[in-house]
């Protein structure tokens, strides 16, 4: 298979939505409704906007939201609430809870989370104060039940995403800066052997979200970076770099309309 062409950066990045988020996070884009959905984790909100200057609407929680994907069939959400996983309906503002596995370890909230190829949830958990090394990353099946697949070990898990060929797993070790490819197996969802594909250097900030475009190729949000990088499957080496405002920390890129 061709290595992936470095891609262009077409316009400069502008503002979509300016509405001062404390921790903007979780973007995903829905090509059902030709807009995106992301959310405050810190302000317990949900937002969804439009392309090309759709509605700008908003839902409150109770409680930390910190990922959100688009649900295959049926109507709604899904949504990663401080315990678990629910099903969410932004019209009726109707909560479904679903698993919930890390009942035991109180300190900990989920962080970021992602559908694989097959539609089962993905999220990795975290330590709220970012000091203990408590998080986990979770697989949910269709019915909304969790295991664990595997105890990282690590102060804040990020990502994750896949290759293409649905034979590896990328997640990030946020406050190490490094990103990890872990063998996977799409049809079961099992995970195998991980080894150590990228790190951020010192000054380069951390790296906090990622998603592959259709050309296979990873991008990563630089949390403390001021920047986004575009990065080869195979080699890790980085194909392009798109500044933004100096001590900013973007969290979360998303593959969205072309």
């Amino acid at each position: 298979m061709p290595a992936p062409v470095a891609p262009r950066a077409l316009s400069t990045p502008r503002v979509v939505c300016d509405v001062r988020a404390t921790l903007g996070e979780g973007l995903c884009w829905s090509p059902r409704e030709q807009a995106i959905w992301w959310v405050d984790i810190l302000e317990h909100r949900l937002y969804r906007d439009g392309h090309a200057g759709g509605a700008h609407r908003a839902w409150a929680f109770d409680e930390t939201i910190s990922a959100v994907v688009e649900r295959r069939s049926g109507s709604g959400l899904a949504i990663a609430l401080r315990r678990g996983l629910a099903l969410f309906d932004p019209e009726s503002g109707a909560i479904d809870r679903r698993d919930e596995p890390e009942r035991e370890r109180e300190g900990n909230r989920f962080n970021d989370g992602k559908c694989d190829a097959q539609g089962r949830f993905w999220g990795g958990t975290m330590d709220f104060a970012c000091k203990a090394p408590t998080g986990a990353l979770y697989r949910f099946d269709d019915q909304g039940r969790a295991m664990r697949a595997v105890d990282l070990g690590w102060i804040v898990t990020n990502g994750p995403t896949w290759s293409l060929d649905q034979r590896t797993m990328f997640v990030n070790d946020t406050v190490k800066r490094r990103v990890l490819a872990v063998a996977f197996d799409g049809a079961t969802g099992e995970l195998g052997a991980s080894r150590e594909w990228l790190v951020f250097p010192r000054g380069d900030g951390h790296p906090d979200g990622m998603t592959t475009d259709a050309a296979g190729r990873l991008w990563i949000a630089h949390w403390g970076g001021s920047c986004v990088t575009c990065h080869d499957p195979d080699s890790a080496a980085e194909l392009l770099r798109i500044a933004l405002r100096r001590r900013t920390s973007p969290t979360s890129p998303s593959a969205g309309p072309t």
